[in-house]
């Protein structure tokens, strides 16, 4: 297996046909398995999952019981995947999978193992572009090293760089940990655009007003100093 791609799902049912029925459109090999978490959803995407998944044979899905966050259910899915590289998105469609693809395809003309690809997000509301710009200058700064759009989608980098990881985060700040490990660990980051639609269905999980917001800078940067005393010089 070449890519093994995991797609963290908590009450997505009804976003979850549209992104299989999308990775059928743009998945033309049989060395890419998507991996799908029902990441401790109290809707039916459980449901649909077991319907569907037996049409798509490159799909596969793990079950986290209880939801524990974000980066759990990321970590739930890595732990099963059996690519050569492997990475995540989102199941909201706000990052195409075709943007997978688009990533394996940097990663096989690079033919060098090091590398980590993430994508760089346009087409963004300006208040949300303001907030990642002052995120990004804030974790440079402190960590030492670039950290730019932190969450953008997708993640995708050789296995080895995964089995190296000790007491990553279950939140959102996985994406963080994951961007500044490869850095510290000569990984050479490659960026390309994807475009950032608006989510259409159900509601972001987090980002959802001004004091969502707030909770998710104040757990970002507790997190942020706990990494930079505990790991900086052990990554």
């Amino acid at each position: 297996m070449k890519l093994s791609i995991v797609v963290p799902c908590y009450n997505e049912e009804k976003n979850i046909p549209l992104i299989l029925e999308r990775f059928a459109s743009v998945i033309k090999r049989d060395d890419v398995e998507v991996i799908l978490v029902n990441n401790g959803s109290t809707d039916g995407s459980g449901v649909v999952l077991n319907e569907l998944l037996p049409r798509y044979p490159f799909a596969k899905n793990v079950k986290v019981e209880v939801n524990q966050g974000y980066g759990f259910g990321v970590l739930s899915g890595l732990k099963n995947a059996k690519g050569e590289y492997i990475g995540w998105t989102h199941a909201d469609m706000q990052t195409d999978p075709s943007d997978v693809i688009k990533a394996l395809e940097i990663i096989e003309n690079c033919h060098e193992s090091k590398i980590f690809v993430k994508g760089d997000r346009k087409n963004r509301p300006p208040f949300d572009q303001f907030f990642t710009t002052g995120m990004s200058f804030f974790e440079t700064i402190l960590m030492g090293t670039s950290l730019w759009d932190i969450n953008a989608q997708p993640n995708v980098f050789n296995r080895s760089l995964f089995e190296s990881w000790q007491n990553p985060p279950y939140d959102f700040a996985l994406d963080l940990f994951a961007l500044y490990s490869a850095q510290k660990q000569g990984y050479k980051i490659k960026r390309f655009d994807v475009i950032f639609p608006e989510r259409l269905h159900g509601s972001s999980h987090w980002n959802t007003g001004f004091e969502a917001k707030w909770k998710f800078i104040k757990r970002t940067i507790e997190f942020s100093f706990k990494l930079k005393k505990e790991l900086k010089n052990d990554i």
